[in-house]
Parts: structure tokens; C-alpha cells; sequence
């Protein structure tokens, strides 16, 4: 919808102004797309009238900034879902009438207020739930996905646990993705490496016994996507040869110029443009494809290849991209380890497999 933004996230804007010098040779960059959609609605309605199972996210910059765009869309455009990414501070603008037809609602939430003002700005954490409780007695019944960026002030135990069970406002779906890789200058003046092994590494695997633990309580398999996503491909005897967030072979963006890219991080990079949302048959467009080193790797079946503007672009070294490698493994050895205590829940029927079904490429990208 927009590549503008109402916030100045320190993972976001704030690690784009260190990274203004960055080298992003060997790519055709456009840097000059519109700042907000800039093709006719009925072009939208044409592409998306060729795909019987069309799903429609609203994304950004903040998409809410254009509020009046998304009414039209919505009004216009048949889909069989609507999604929306917001960091949630204007979903009181939209009226209730169009929030309560989102299918999901993925909204940017760090943790805790003091975690999530720190990385998004003071004041950020009551307005987003003083929404979000609108939202809620307004009517929205659709599934709501706390969204967190995490990096090294992130204590991901603490963080994902509060989110879950709080006075404030709990979720029962969490999906968090890594702040690693998507810039070059970064990693050098960062803790990553010491973070990863110290803190998130030991924080997943007890994250993974509290998720079970969980279940053993309550009967409850609380929607934590990164461990559903992978404990579901267990269970179910799936591989993942492909993108787990589906970015490239299922799921696609449209720029604001309408031109088509795998995947959002991947905005003006021309070498990626898949067609044209005017002239592109939607469900014929090109595959896009991760390389190595991920497909030689081990764990590939499971993981997917993570990221793939990481694995195209390689803004981090070796050694850094081997740590980021290493938080994916340690996840999946976690959630392996706690699966023979899983399978004993659903054979005393306290949960079920059908408990670990989701609505799959929902913005959600499993490997976080």
C-alpha cells in the first residue's frame, strides 16, 4: 500500500540510517517507487479474478496511512481473505465494518511496554492495545498475531510468555522474526553472536517446554508460529523444499507500482520483478528459488531456506549467517526433543493433531 511509515523503529528506520553507506552492488536497485499504491483498483480486481483462492494482505510501510485505499480495495476486490500487517496504532481509523472482516490481523508487538516502547517509540505499547481492545469490543473475532521483531534486548523467554498469559492484553498467536541480515553494516557494531548463543538459543529451548508444558496444563496448543509451523511438518511427515513463508512460489507482493516481487524486503530490486499486476496471470508466475548454502544444508527439509532476500542478497559474512544458522538448528532440535512428550498428549486425546492446523502463508514465516 505505502513505503511510508508513522514510526522510526530502531530495527527499522533507526538500523536504515546507520546503513545509508551499505553496498548493495550487483543488483538493479529502484529506489524511486511511488510512496503509496499508484495503480487503478480495477487492474487489482482483474488480477485477483484469475485466482479462485486469492488471499489479499495489506502491507507496508503502514498500510493504515491509507485508510481510504484499503476501504476501496475492500469494497472492489474479491478475495477470499483479507490480512493485514499494521504496527496497529491507526486501527481505530478503519471502521469496525472493515475490521471485522479480516481473516487476521497481524499486528507489531515487541513483548512487554518497556521492551516494545524501547525498540518502537515511547507511548507506542498503550496505543496499540488501546486498539486492539477497541477492535476486540467492536466485533473482530478473526485470529490476532502478535508480530515481534527481536534482537539483542529481547530476553525471547520472558518476552513471548508475557504475550501469552498478561493483564494487559494476551495473545494466544505468536510469531516473531529475527532483526538478521537484512543489512550490511550491522552486524560489526552489534551483539549478535554472544546474544544467539547466550540468551535466545537457551531462551527457544525453554520456550519449547514452557509451548508443551502448555499443553500438558491446559489441553491448549497455544499458536507460537515458529513452533507450530515446525512441530506441524513433524507430525504430518511434511518436507519443506520450499519457503516456509512461501515468499517466491506462493506467496508474492505487489509493489506500489504494481510490479510483482517474491517477497516485500525485496522492493525495487529489479532483477526479481516476476511481471506486472496489469498483464501477470497469478497463478502462472515465476518460482523463485533459494541457492546455497542452504540447499546443501542438513536441516533444509525442515527449514526451508529461511530467508530469501538473505540468501540472495548475503548482506552478512559467513561466520555471521553461520550463528543465524544456528539459532534455526537449535529451534528445530528443540521442538524434535519435546515431540515423543507431544505424541503422548494426543494419544491420551488432551490435544489433537487437527490442534495444529493453521492457515498456512499467513505472514507468518516459521523460521524466524
Amino acid at each position: 500500500m505505502t513505503n511510508e511509515c508513522n514510526l522510526e523503529c530502531r530495527y527499522c528506520f533507526g538500523e536504515a540510517v546507520e546503513d545509508v553507506a551499505g553496498d548493495f552492488s550487483g543488483f538493479d536497485v529502484d529506489y524511486c517507487l511511488p510512496k503509496r499504491i499508484s495503480y487503478d483498483v480495477e487492474v487489482l480486481r482483474g488480477f485477483c479474478e484469475k485466482d479462485p483462492e486469492c488471499v489479499l494482505t495489506f502491507y507496508g510501510g503502514e498500510p493504515l496511512l491509507c485508510v481510504d485505499e484499503i476501504k476501496q480495495i475492500m469494497d472492489n476486490v474479491s478475495a477470499k481473505c483479507f490480512m493485514i500487517q499494521t504496527n496497529g496504532l491507526l486501527l481505530d481509523r478503519l471502521d469496525s465494518s472493515y475490521v471485522n472482516r479480516f481473516h487476521t490481523i497481524l499486528v507489531s508487538i515487541d513483548g512487554d511496554e518497556a521492551l516494545t516502547d524501547f525498540y518502537r517509540g515511547k507511548g507506542t505499547f498503550r496505543k496499540v492495545i488501546e486498539n486492539l481492545r477497541l477492535i476486540k469490543r467492536n466485533g473482530f473475532g478473526g485470529e490476532l498475531i502478535a508480530r515481534m521483531t527481536v534482537m539483542e534486548q529481547t530476553d525471547i523467554y520472558k518476552q513471548v510468555t508475557w504475550l501469552v498469559d498478561n493483564a494487559e492484553f494476551s495473545f494466544s498467536s505468536v510469531h516473531w522474526q529475527l532483526n538478521a541480515g537484512f543489512w550490511s553494516n550491522d552486524f560489526a557494531r552489534r551483539n549478535f553472536g554472544k546474544w544467539s548463543e547466550e540468551s535466545y538459543n537457551p531462551g527457544i529451548r525453554k520456550l519449547v517446554k514452557f509451548w508443551v508444558d502448555y499443553m500438558e496444563n491446559a489441553g491448549c496448543v497455544l499458536r507460537l508460529y515458529p513452533f507450530l509451523g515446525v512441530a506441524h511438518s513433524f507430525l504430518f511427515g511434511e518436507k519443506a523444499s520450499l519457503l516456509r513463508c512461501g515468499g517466491g512460489w506462493i506467496n508474492y507482493a505487489v509493489q506500489t507500482d504494481g510490479y510483482i516481487v517474491p517477497c516485500p524486503t525485496m522492493w525495487g530490486m529489479k532483477d526479481y520483478y516476476l511481471g506486472h499486476v496489469s498483464n501477470a496471470e497469478p497463478l502462472k508466475l515465476p518460482r523463485v528459488f533459494v541457492g546455497e548454502p542452504c540447499i546443501g544444508c542438513e536441516i533444509y527439509g525442515v527449514c526451508g531456506g529461511r530467508c530469501l532476500y538473505a540468501n540472495v542478497t548475503k548482506r552478512w559474512n559467513v561466520e555471521a549467517y553461520r550463528l543465524v544458522c544456528g539459532t534455526v538448528k537449535n529451534l528445530v532440535d528443540a521442538v524434535t526433543d519435546e515431540l515423543p512428550r507431544v505424541w503422548r498428549l494426543i494419544e491420551t486425546g488432551r490435544i489433537s493433531l487437527k490442534d495444529f492446523e493453521f492457515m498456512k502463508y499467513n505472514g507468518c514465516e516459521i523460521i524466524p
